[in-house]
């Protein structure tokens, strides 16, 4: 098979990046990576520490496929909320967004009590109340203190609110225009820009704001601007200017985070328009991987919880039952994640996510 597309490079960092946080979890969560740690010391250690990491790239990539959703370029903003759509698209993106999610969330409950009635492992999330479970379901989990009924359920509700700022933003941009005399391309890398800044070099370094939508505004904003970038004639000065704010933020406080966000944004911005391609198995690789990588990123925890749960039930500390158990598992969270594209993604319509399929 032959893969050839002008963002086959959005799906070689969807697949990579889904694949590094199934394994940061694996590192993190399961018991398993407990007992290969004296075998594995640096590799586990680096899967713990960095591959988290990855999620900035899906930040970026949000707003990137955001951008090219809402406005594929500044000026595209006043065709696309000439007549108001900002709630419709909204609620359209929610939609988009809760149809897996919820599902994956009746699937991690389910998991989470038959882990319990398997092991005692601290790490497995205890029956959840009613309030919790609704908290999850319209996005509000962190805001409200609401303890997590799976791992990476907070970064679903940051795409919706970041989503949510850039429309509001675009729609601003729109309705300013008339009314100040300027171009609303101009009013909205103006309002974008700005948010963007803010974030790089302010709200992203308090850490009591990390609920919330505008402490990763600087990531995702670098996305949008990267699928502007990839469309203006002027590449070279968008790219100066996303690498000069990047710099700057880098040299008032280091993130590693904002390293890795602007690296990806500069890699679209650099690479999205051009065509190439990959050949054979590793075209169809890269493909079904980007593919299914929103609903693995949604399915993986519950099936490491379990898949933990049953290797504690064995009580065996053998380097190769254990080694077997996390290939398993990460395995098992392909299929899983697989499964419920078919059964949800595949059904829905205008597929605009960030780590959804395109």
């Amino acid at each position: 098979m032959r893969y050839g597309s002008s963002l086959l490079v959005v799906d070689i960092i969807k697949a990579v990046a889904s694949q590094l946080i199934v394994w940061h979890h694996l590192a993190v969560y399961s018991p398993m990576s407990d007992a290969l740690y004296p075998h594995a010391t640096a590799l586990t250690d680096w899967l713990y520490d960095y591959a988290r990491l990855a999620v900035q790239a899906f930040l970026v990539l949000g707003g990137f496929l955001a951008a090219r959703s809402l406005a594929p370029s500044p000026d595209a903003v006043v065709e696309t909320f000439a007549r108001g759509k900002l709630l419709h698209r909204l609620w359209q993106r929610y939609l988009r967004l809760a149809l897996p999610y919820v599902v994956a969330l009746a699937f991690a409950i389910a998991c989470a009590a038959l882990a319990r009635s398997l092991t005692t492992d601290p790490n497995t999330p205890a029956a959840p109340s009613v309030a919790q479970v609704l908290a999850h379901v319209f996005l509000l989990q962190d805001i409200v203190n609401a303890d997590a009924l799976s791992a990476g359920v907070w970064y679903v509700a940051i795409d919706f609110q970041l989503y949510a700022l850039l429309a509001l933003l675009l729609w601003s941009a729109q309705r300013l225009a008339p009314l100040t005399g300027i171009r609303a391309g101009h009013l909205a890398v103006a309002l974008c820009g700005g948010l963007s800044i803010a974030s790089l070099f302010w709200l992203n370094r308090a850490s009591s704001l990390d609920p919330w939508g505008i402490y990763f505004f600087g990531a995702y904003g670098l996305g949008a601007f990267a699928q502007w970038a990839s469309r203006s004639p002027r590449k070279a000065w968008w790219v100066a200017a996303m690498a000069a704010a990047a710099l700057i933020a880098l040299v008032i406080d280091w993130r590693s985070r904002i390293l890795v966000a602007s690296l990806t944004a500069l890699v679209l911005a650099s690479g999205a328009g051009a065509r190439f391609s990959l050949k054979g198995m590793a075209g169809t690789a890269i493909a079904a991987l980007g593919r299914i990588s929103y609903p693995v990123f949604l399915a993986h925890y519950p099936v490491l919880l379990l898949a933990g749960a049953l290797i504690l039930k064995l009580e065996s500390d053998s380097v190769a039952i254990n080694t077997a158990g996390l290939v398993a598992a990460w395995l098992l969270s392909l299929a899983a994640g697989a499964a419920l594209h078919r059964l949800t993604e595949q059904r829905a319509s205008s597929p605009v996510g960030l780590v959804a399929s395109r």
